[in-house]
């Protein structure tokens, strides 16, 4: 690995830890439960990322096989929120 991609990458997790520190702060203080649940799909967007750079680092593909598993399970996620929000119940 070349230097300059190393201190890519750590520049990378750097941003990315603070995105999801300022996302943490939005979940627990925002006005609505809209925003809540949009700070939930932030949050596992940037958890998928990170995963993809730390798969990157370590030449592994078992990173990302979990950023798949993350991306899946947050897709599943938000549109259960979705549904919830708008009709009240999830399962019909």
């Amino acid at each position: 690995m070349t230097p300059v991609l190393s201190h890519a990458i750590v520049a990378a997790l750097a941003c990315h830890a603070l995105a999801m520190a300022l996302i943490l702060w939005r979940l627990l203080r925002g006005p609505s439960a809209q925003d809540r649940v949009l700070a939930l799909d932030l949050l596992y967007i940037n958890g998928m990322l990170v995963m993809l750079v730390l798969g990157i680092r370590h030449a592994s593909s078992m990173y990302f096989e979990a950023a798949l598993l993350i991306a899946l399970f947050g897709f599943v996620s938000s549109a259960a929120l979705a549904k919830f929000l708008l009709r009240g119940e999830v399962i019909e």
